[in-house]
């Protein structure tokens, strides 16, 4: 029976194996390693990408939105314009045709017995100073003009009493009196009337 004696440094090559397998193991976490953060950032990346892409879109949606914007203003504006001279042009046309109905009312509310001196006009308020048979017809005046008055509203009497001197050609003596009123809105629907229209016409007891 022979002994075999191994005299070789197996424990440096084993040693040296070892080293071997941690390095080979080393490099093959660090390429995975590598590859993981890789494939991390081109992930990332691509989340970036998109989101970026997102962004650009709702930049260019909100530039559109804005110019949109901007020109509804204008529109806006442009319609207030508009609208600020029709009701200027209505204004005016109501105007033109504001003495027309007021003396077509008077005439036509005016009772005989009744003779109307002046009449002034401030805006809507109307003042009527007159001369009256008696005190009767004034307040039948005052009646039509409350009752069958169809621009006329508020009538009220300021003063009335004997007339020092009456219209000429009326001998007796009559009563002096003044009255104020307000004319609606030609242009209100209440009025039941347009402001192009034409008012009746009669001669006036003036």
């Amino acid at each position: 029976m022979s002994i075999r004696i191994n005299l070789l440094p197996h424990r440096e090559e084993r040693r040296k194996r070892q080293k071997n397998v941690f390095f080979a193991m080393t490099g093959v976490s660090a390429l995975a390693g590598a590859a993981l953060v890789l494939f991390g950032w081109m992930v990332l990346d691509g989340y970036v990408s998109a989101q970026r892409n997102r962004n650009e879109i709702i930049s260019r949606a909100n530039a559109r939105l804005d110019v949109q914007i901007h020109e509804i203003a204008s529109l806006r504006r442009d319609l207030a314009s508009l609208q600020a001279r029709e009701k200027a042009v209505e204004d005016l046309q109501s105007g033109r045709n504001e003495p027309v109905y007021l003396f077509g009312e008077l005439t036509r509310l005016t009772p005989d017995g009744v003779f109307l001196r002046s009449i002034d006009e401030h805006g809507n308020h109307v003042r009527v100073e007159g001369w009256a048979a008696s005190n009767e017809r004034v307040s039948e005046y005052l009646r039509n003009l409350q009752d069958n008055g169809r621009f006329v509203e508020r009538p009220q009497l300021i003063e009335i009493r004997v007339a020092a001197q009456g219209p000429k050609g009326i001998p007796r003596r009559v009563f002096e009196f003044s009255l104020e009123f307000l004319m609606k809105n030609l242009n209100h629907p209440a009025a039941g009337v347009k402001p192009t229209g034409a008012a009746p016409a009669r001669a006036a007891k003036v």
